[in-house]
Parts: C-alpha cells; sequence; structure tokens
C-alpha cells in the first residue's frame, strides 16, 4: 500500500496496513531543529533539513529532505506558505545576545540561543492603543497579493517532489484569534472581548480576509499549475482551550469566534470539494468537537489527551465514526520529553489500540517534538509505531 493509498483509507475509517504517520506536514506536528538533529545523529543519518526560514523560524520547526521523510516511513509531506512573508518581514537580527525578528503583521519576536528553544513574543504594534479601534485607524493588514511572489516559487518547490506522499496543504498564518491577541497583546485582547466586541470582532474580519485571500490565491496556483488532485488535506487552526478549560466562554466562542471560522472552513471546501480539512486547536476542547463537526471539520489535530475531559477513549466511542484523530500519538508535555523510552513505547501501543481501529486515525505526537526530547525517546516512539 503506498501512502497516498494509507491516507485515503484512514480519512474514510478504514483500517490500513499500518498507521499513517505524520512528521512535518503541518506547522504543528513537526519537530524542532535540535530535536531532530539529535535524533538522526544517533542512528547515523544525516540530519538534513529544507531552509528553516521557508517554514517557521520563529518555533525553529524544520522540514526533513525528501529521502529522510522517506527513510522514516512518513506518510506525508506539507506544500503551503512560509510563516514569515512579505515585505513587512524583518529576518533576524542578533542584538544583545538574542535574535529579534519582526512578521507580517508587525509582532515582534525575540530568540535567545542557550536560553530559548523558539522565539517568544515580546512587542505587539496595537499593545499601547486606547481601544482597537484607534489602532486600526494607522495599522495597516499584510496583503497576500504582495507576498505572493515570494510564496509561488516556495510552492512550485515543494510540489517537485517525487515521493508518494499524501500532500498537506498548510496554512498561511496561526489562527484568527491567535494572531489578534498577538497583534493586540494577551491581557489587552482578553478585556477587548468582554468590553469592546465590536473592536475585537472587527479586528478578527480583517485576520480572517487575509486567511481567505490566501487559499484563493493558493487554489489560483495549483490550478494554473495542474497539481490541484495532488492535495488531499487543507489545515486550518484556532486554539480554543487551555489545559483545563475553553480559553473564553463557550458563549462567546460559539458567537463570536465559530462564525468567523466556519466561513474560513466552507470557503475551503468550495475551493476543494473532494479535499479534508484539518482543524487544529490544543486543550480541553471536547465540548466543541460537536461544533467543529457541524461547521465542517473533518480531521482533529492534535488530539490533546492529557487536557482536562480529552480522554482517547471517550473520543473515539463518541466521535471517532465521524471526526479523523490526526494526533494523539504520544504525550509532548510529559511522556516524550521526561520518560523513558519504555514509557514512551507503552503509551505509543495504548494509544494506537485505542484509536486506530476502525480507522480515522493518524499517528503525530501531540505537537510539534520539542528540542528537550532525547533522542532515545524519539526512537522508542518510531520503533513503537512501526513495530506494533
Amino acid at each position: 500500500m503506498t501512502s497516498r493509498e494509507r491516507l485515503k483509507k484512514a480519512l474514510d475509517f478504514q483500517e490500513t496496513d499500518s498507521v499513517p504517520f505524520d512528521l512535518g506536514a503541518t506547522t504543528v506536528s513537526g519537530i524542532t531543529r535540535i530535536a531532530y538533529e539529535n535524533a538522526m545523529q544517533e542512528r547515523g543519518i544525516v540530519p538534513l533539513f529544507e531552509n528553516m526560514n521557508e517554514l517557521d523560524p520563529i518555533q525553529q520547526i524544520v522540514q526533513p529532505v525528501e529521502q529522510n521523510l522517506i527513510r522514516l516511513g512518513v506518510d506525508t509531506v506539507r506544500v503551503g506558505a512560509p510563516r514569515l512573508a512579505g515585505p513587512e518581514v524583518k529576518l533576524p537580527q542578533l542584538q544583545n545576545g538574542a535574535y529579534v525578528l519582526e512578521d507580517q503583521f508587525g509582532c515582534e519576536w525575540k530568540y535567545a540561543p542557550g536560553s530559548d528553544y523558539y522565539y517568544n513574543l515580546s512587542s505587539s504594534p496595537l499593545l499601547a492603543s486606547d481601544t482597537i479601534e484607534s489602532g486600526l485607524k494607522s495599522y495597516r493588514f499584510p496583503c497576500v497579493d504582495e507576498a505572493w511572489d515570494e510564496i509561488s516559487p516556495l510552492l512550485k518547490s515543494q510540489f517537485t517532489r517525487k515521493g508518494d506522499f499524501g500532500v498537506i496543504a498548510d496554512r498561511n498564518s496561526a489562527g484568527i484569534t491567535e494572531v489578534a491577541f498577538r497583534i493586540r497583546g494577551y491581557e489587552k485582547f482578553f478585556m477587548d472581548l468582554a468590553l469592546d466586541p465590536d473592536g475585537a470582532m472587527a479586528l478578527m474580519e480583517q485576520i480572517l480576509q487575509y486567511k481567505l485571500d490566501y487559499w484563493t490565491h493558493f487554489e489560483a496556483f495549483v490550478e494554473v499549475n495542474n497539481v490541484k488532485d495532488e492535495i488531499m488535506v487543507a489545515v486550518e487552526c484556532d486554539d480554543l482551550g487551555t489545559q483545563d478549560s475553553l480559553l473564553c466562554s463557550p458563549e462567546m466562542i460559539r458567537t463570536m469566534i465559530m462564525p468567523m471560522q466556519e466561513k474560513l472552513v466552507r470557503h475551503i471546501k468550495s475551493l476543494f470539494p473532494d479535499i479534508r480539512v484539518m482543524y487544529h486547536s490544543d486543550g480541553a476542547i471536547f465540548d466543541l468537537i460537536p461544533d467543529f463537526i457541524e461547521m465542517g471539520v473533518d480531521i482533529l489535530n492534535p488530539v490533546q489527551f492529557s487536557a482536562q475531559g480529552m480522554d482517547l477513549k471517550r473520543l473515539k466511542s463518541e466521535f471517532g465514526k465521524e471526526i479523523v484523530f490526526w494526533g494523539g500519538g504520544i504525550d509532548t508535555q510529559d511522556t516524550l520529553p521526561h520518560g523513558t523510552p519504555q514509557q514512551v513505547a507503552d503509551e505509543v501501543k495504548r494509544n494506537i489500540d485505542i484509536l486506530a481501529p476502525g480507522g480515522g486515525f493518524v499517528f503525530s505526537a501531540v505537537h510539534n517534538v520539542q528540542a528537550d526530547v532525547p533522542p532515545e525517546n524519539f526512537w522508542a516512539m518510531w520503533d513503537a509505531l512501526k513495530n506494533h
């Protein structure tokens, strides 16, 4: 069975010869540079990867080169815009021992090698504004048109890969509320959602339009280049959960945020009627899963089973015939970085036994494999997946 066939069967809720494996097909199911280099060197594999700036330097994740994806038995591959794209981007510059960059939204990020694993948000462009309305008067949103000359050549190179992968079309930015939090500042935007809902909606609507424009451009590109039929999944996101609860009230999510998410999902499906849409949200989101299904989401990621109410058996029992679980393979908060190799292997086997029966499961870690993961634990995960 080829990777593409294997993935299609899993997405169709059919059991496969082996569980499909994703490592790097999205910017939330990948591996950081340090973890990748350490793991590959552990088994004598040259840790080659594509240009980090063409993927996501902020998270410090990498896309393994095609030959290593094949060697690892990965069934998926990413196509999509880099996280940083457009004339507004200011690439990393070393300042006082830390690298500083500015993304297309005007958010500043800092990374200090040796003390940080990745970039951290350090400045928000609308933080000092009294209101979102006053801040938006002088704030200029990035434009997909202006970034497309930078994105298009990268997409062309991504579609030249020869391996038989399931092709995953990834988003161009973080989620609608995630970007709003970064532009406005977390505390301020939480207050805006409650005290200035019109301003919060105005900001999110512009972010939504940025995403709609991206998918419209993306569809035109794949149509012109005759590669539209290669795409199997499109990925969008918005983190709506914390470890123990939803990010804000269910009513606020359902009345202010989800209508925008549904518009985005429906737009993607209107452009790509034959693909599945993956939605990424960390945290305790069990109560929102019926809403995701209703708005057209086909795949849930990352299946953070360590969060409140996210028991895998319960998820599989209640939603296992309606939504595909992409993730949930191994806990990246505790077990993968801090467990023994045996504990890692045992958890992988247990989770496969729960999620794989009946199909509807693609294996990946719960979010990216982080820099503090010991190489022996990466291989314990991999060995258990391939041998179980």
